[in-house]
């Protein structure tokens, strides 16, 4: 057994908690809406903005527009409280155009052919 106070302190899964006075001062949760939830994820999600709300730093990213996120959630009221605890305070940044991970690739061109 290593009892090295340090090495305890380097292991991810010691310095995130689910207690309710952990400070994580930003938490950025990336490509919601990518695939949808099962009812689990959906109830941690919905927990994770509610512990958060008011609390601490939250970014959330997606591609679809908020009326979608019903759709990838699976229940129109706990999204729509969820939502509305998002951007309550919130700054929106709605980014419009091409990906910018496909911006260098001619989307018309066919594929080369492959014997």
């Amino acid at each position: 057994m290593n009892t090295d106070p340090h090495d305890r302190a380097r292991r991810p899964s010691d310095q995130v908690s689910t207690k309710p006075g952990n400070s994580i001062p930003l938490l950025i949760v990336d490509e919601v809406g990518y695939i949808p939830f099962d009812p689990q994820a959906a109830n941690l999600m919905f927990m994770l903005v509610s512990r958060r709300y008011e609390r601490a730093s939250l970014i959330v990213t997606s591609n679809k527009p908020f009326s979608a996120w019903g759709e990838i959630f699976g229940d129109d009221v706990a999204t729509a409280a969820m939502i509305d605890r998002l951007v309550h305070h919130a700054e929106i940044l709605a980014l419009k155009g091409d990906s910018y991970r496909l911006k260098d690739r001619d989307l018309a061109r066919p594929a080369p052919p492959t014997d």
